[in-house]
C-alpha cells in the first residue's frame, strides 16, 4: 500500500484526533489541513492562548474545533489521552512536548492506554530508490531494547504492515555485518530472532539477519557478497538495534532524500502520532493519515 492509497483508506471515515499540547504552528497547521482532506477533526489540548494566536497568526478560521486549556504539559498530555481512553477521540497525536511526558501519560497505569503489548515506534517510508514503502522500527521511542523487547517490536511491526495489506511481511534485523559476532550483540539478537521466527515463535513473517543495510536493500549487494536470503533486496520490515541507530537513518533518510514519511507509535489502544519537533506539516499530516488508517490494536 503507497502512501496515496493510505490517504485514501483514511479518507472513508473521518476520525477525532485528539492533540497534546497542541500550541505549536506545524502541529496546528497540519491538523487544519488534515481536516480539510477530510482525514480527522482535531480537538486542541494545551495553553488556548497560545493556540489562538498560532490560528490568527496563520490565517487559519477561527472557532472551527473544540480547545481544551490546559497551559501545564504534564497535565494537557494527560488530558488528551484521557479523551481518546473515554472515546471523545480516536487517536492522540504528540504536540511541542517531550516524548517522555507523552509516554508517561499513555502508559499509565489508571487511566492511559494501556493494553499488556509493549509499545513500539513504526516509521513508514516511501523513497524514490527502493521498490515497494517499508518500516523502519524502533527509531522513537525504545532506547535499547533487549531481545524480547525486539520480538515485540516485529510483532507490532507486523501487525501495521497486515492493516496495510501486506500478509507475510520480510523483516531484516539490520546490522552493520551479515556474521555472527558475541562482541556484537545486535548479531546475536539477529540469530536468535530469524531462530524464534523458524521455530514459530515469531509469527506471520519471514526473519532474516543479521543483515546490513546495503544487503537488506540491494539484490545486487546481497549476490556481491554471497548471503543467500528470502528477505535480502526485498525487506518490508527493518528492524534497527536501538533508538540511535533508528533516529539517524530516519532523519538521514528524511532530509537527504526525496521521501514520503509517516511515524506512529503503536501497541497502545489507540495509535499515537508521534514524530520529530522539528519535521515539517506535511509529514505530520501524513502521519496523521497514517495513524487514522492503522486503527485500533
Amino acid at each position: 500500500m503507497r502512501f496515496d492509497d493510505i490517504v485514501v483508506k483514511a479518507k472513508e471515515n473521518r476520525k477525532v484526533l485528539s492533540v497534546a499540547c497542541a500550541d505549536d504552528d506545524t502541529v496546528i497547521k497540519a491538523c487544519y489541513d488534515a481536516y480539510r482532506e477530510n482525514l480527522c477533526t482535531p480537538i486542541f489540548v494545551g495553553d488556548k492562548e497560545k493556540i489562538e494566536q498560532i490560528i490568527e497568526k496563520n490565517g487559519l478560521e477561527k472557532g472551527l474545533f473544540e480547545i481544551v486549556d490546559e497551559k501545564d504539559r504534564v497535565l494537557a498530555c494527560e488530558k488528551a489521552v484521557k479523551i481518546v481512553r473515554d472515546e471523545k477521540a480516536d487517536f492522540l497525536m504528540k504536540g511541542f512536548v517531550d516524548t517522555s511526558v507523552l509516554g508517561k501519560a499513555v502508559l499509565n497505569k489508571e487511566w492511559g492506554l494501556r493494553t499488556g503489548n509493549i509499545l513500539s515506534h513504526v516509521s513508514l517510508f516511501e523513497i524514490d530508490r527502493y521498490h515497494k514503502p517499508f518500516i523502519l522500527t524502533d527509531s522513537g521511542f525504545i532506547i535499547k531494547p533487549d531481545l524480547n523487547m525486539k520480538v515485540n517490536i516485529i510483532q507490532n511491526a507486523v501487525t501495521v504492515m497486515k492493516k496495510l495489506g501486506v500478509n507475510n511481511p520480510k523483516v531484516s534485523i539490520l546490522a552493520a555485518i551479515e556474521k555472527v559476532n558475541p562482541d556484537m550483540v545486535e548479531t546475536v539478537d539477529a540469530q536468535n530472532l530469524k531462530k524464534m521466527n523458524m521455530e514459530g515463535k515469531i509469527k506471520d513473517c519471514i526473519v532474516d539477519g543479521p543483515l546490513s543495510f546495503d544487503v537488506t536493500v540491494s539484490k545486487e549487494s546481497a549476490k556481491h557478497k554471497k548471503v543467500e536470503s528470502e528477505v535480502a533486496g526485498d525487506a518490508d520490515i527493518m528492524v534497527v538495534p536501538d533508538i540511535a541507530c533508528g533516529n539517524i537513518m530516519a532523519k538521514t533518510m528524511i532530509y537527504w532524500t526525496n521521501c514520503k514519511f509517516a511515524g506512529v507509535i503503536v501497541g497502545a489502544k489507540a495509535p499515537v502520532v508521534l514524530i520529530s519537533r522539528s519535521d515539517n506539516e506535511k509529514n505530520k499530516m501524513m502521519s496523521i493519515a497514517f495513524a487514522a488508517s492503522i486503527g485500533k490494536f
